[in-house]
This record gives structure tokens, sequence and C-alpha cells, in this order.
């Protein structure tokens, strides 16, 4: 634009009524997001990122829907810095990082399409796709004193159809006291520098809890549960030292040091957080896990839709 018509431009601003100045905020703020999300996500590629395909050398190969394109010199195929991540080919990238801001302040689906003005159906495909890299994010190494712990939620067969099961409202009880078939069996190990592995258990038992640990325990770790048999035989299997806290005993602490605070903390706000949600669907536990590792890594530093956004594309 050149500089005569820039001046007009802000000359007709000021003819503008209350709601066509709104308007124009809101186009503007629109065309800034998606300026801002075409940089992260170009910032993701550099001379070194190899192609998709076929993981060779790329050239610049012209643009398209406002993306750099590129060419392989080896597999000739072309792709973009979106091909092979969880974002590729979703539109509307000016409205990206507002969804990224509305994902760390934990809005439900319903808050994010009226905020953003889109279709309950794209909040949820967008949710789920910008979630995607959240779940393989888990602690590969813990070590020291770790802390373990087994929580249950309440299975959900929300947006399912389901029959010869009474429908229940959402986040509501189960039909029996305590653990049952209606419960999600998570695993829960903390070390005490933070790492964190969460996960949704297919069986709630020691042989399944060994095989997700395996090779991310330390050797030397110090393992402390509570009472639970089931955790006594993964530390036994995984031939680890065990500080076993009974708390139904009114044992919290032994030594001074060994205890379960720190895991219990971290289900307790795991749980709240979920809560909100009035009942999370099963098959999609383990994305909601993922994300508030993703949030309640980042602690007192302000997570910032950039990094959010840069984290979606890992996948």
């Amino acid at each position: 634009m050149r500089t005569r018509e820039l001046m007009a431009l802000k000359k007709m601003l000021h003819t503008l009524t209350p709601s066509q100045l709104k308007a124009v905020r809101a186009e503007i703020d629109q065309v800034t997001g998606r300026v801002h999300a075409i940089e992260i996500i170009e910032g993701r590629m550099d001379e070194t990122t190899g192609c998709p395909h076929c993981g060779g050398r790329h050239v610049r190969n012209g643009s398209a829907n406002g993306l750099q394109r590129y060419l392989c010199k080896d597999c000739k195929r072309t792709f973009n810095a979106l091909t092979g991540t969880s974002l590729a080919r979703l539109r509307q990238r000016g409205k990206w990082p507002p969804h990224m801001q509305a994902l760390i302040d934990g809005l439900t689906l319903d808050e994010v399409a009226d905020k953003l003005s889109i279709c309950h159906d794209t909040a949820f495909r967008w949710r789920h796709r910008f979630l995607a890299a959240q779940k393989g994010v888990q602690a590969q190494a813990l070590g020291g004193i770790v802390e373990a712990d087994q929580t249950y939620f309440l299975e959900s067969m929300k947006g399912t159809k389901v029959s010869g099961r009474k429908a229940r409202k959402r986040g509501g009880k189960a039909m029996k006291r305590g653990v049952s078939k209606e419960q999600v069996p998570v695993l829960v190990v903390r070390d005490r520098s933070g790492a964190t592995l969460s996960t949704r258990l297919e069986a709630d038992n020691a042989e399944t809890i060994v095989s997700v640990m395996t090779g991310r325990l330390a050797t030397d770790a110090i393992l402390c549960t509570d009472s639970s048999k089931t955790l006594a035989a993964v530390a036994k299997r995984m031939n680890v030292s065990h500080r076993p806290v009974n708390l139904a005993a009114g044992v919290r602490v032994i030594e001074r040091v060994f205890h379960v605070q720190n895991v219990n903390a971290f289900d307790s706000r795991l749980k709240g957080w979920i809560a909100r949600f009035k009942g999370v669907a099963t098959k999609y536990l383990e994305s909601y896990l993922g994300w508030f590792r993703t949030l309640d890594r980042s602690g007192d530093n302000a997570l910032r839709p950039a990094s959010f956004l840069a984290s979606a594309m890992a996948v």
C-alpha cells in the first residue's frame, strides 16, 4: 500500500460508527493473529529440517495459502511447514493464537466457540488436533525420590452411542461405590524435580504398570507409594528401593523425606482442572492428561500461545 492510500485509510477511520470500528478492529485482530501464526509456523523450518516425506534436502518453491512451499530435491514432492503435523489442512490461522490462549485458560468448547465465533464442531476438531502432540510429551527419566500413585476417573462414553447402559448426568457419579469397572485407572509418577509421567492404564495391575515404567525409572531411584499392594509388587519386580507410607494408619511421612504429598497434590490439581469439563470422554482422556502436564509444567511461568502452538506442530 502506498503512503497516500494509507493516509486516506486512516482518515476513513474517523468517519466510521462505533459498530463499524468494532468490526474493523476484529478484522485487524484476525489478520494480526494470522501473521503471528505464520511467523511461528515458518519458524520451525530451517536448513537442517528434512523433507517430511523422505528426510531429504529441500529448496523454496513458491507459496500457497500464505505459507512458503518447499520442493524436496530427492523425492521431488512439495510440502510446507505444516505437512506431516497434526495441524495440516486446518483453516482460519488468524484464530489459532487466541485458540491457544483458550487452551491455556482451560475454556470449555462452548466458551471457545463463543469467544472465537466458530462452530462447536470446529472448536472440538481444533482442540484435539492441537492436543495431539501433548499426549506423547512424557517424562522419560525419573530419578531420586520418585512418588507413584493410582488415581481413577469415571468412565465416560460422551459422544458415543452406547446401548445396554443407563445414561447418567455428565460428570456424575458411578453406579457403584469404590473402584469398579466404571472407573478408568490412571498412573501418576512424579519425582522431586517435577518430571511427571501420567497415563491411562489398560489394566489396573502390576504387570501393566511395570511395562509403562520400564526404561524410565532409574535403577537407584527410591519409590514412594501409599499402601497399594499393586505398587508394592511393581517395586519388587523392578528391583528398586520402596518406601510405602501407610496413610490409613495416619503415617504420612517417613524419616522426614519419604512421602507421597507431591504426587497427591498433582492428582488433586488434575481432578480439579478436569472437573470443569463435566466429564471427559475416556477415549480422549490421554489428550487431556497431556494438556494438563503442559500447563502444570509451566508453573508460575506464564505459558504463551506461541510455545503451545510450536509444541502442537511436533507431530
